[in-house]
């Protein structure tokens, strides 16, 4: 025998029948926090600072390769 049951409700209507917390206040008064945060340290920043936090090892990876090329094509490889 199957027995199936759809139950038709809201996710704030579940929370509240299986006796849930309420988080949303919560969450949104942290991820406000988190954009305030995040914003100001964006302002406070150069754009060469954020490129130097975002892409720590990528820009000399960058310069090693165009050494690298510039290496080959002189025929000093």
């Amino acid at each position: 025998m199957k027995v199936t049951i759809d139950i038709d409700c809201t996710p704030d209507e579940a929370r509240t029948f299986l006796g849930l917390p309420d988080v949303k206040p919560m969450q949104e008064q942290m991820m406000q926090e988190l954009q305030d945060r995040m914003l100001a340290t964006v302002r406070s920043m150069s754009p060469d600072e954020m490129m130097k936090a975002w892409l720590p090892d990528g820009m000399a990876g960058l310069e090693q390769m165009q050494q690298f090329f510039g290496r080959m094509a002189s025929g000093k490889g």
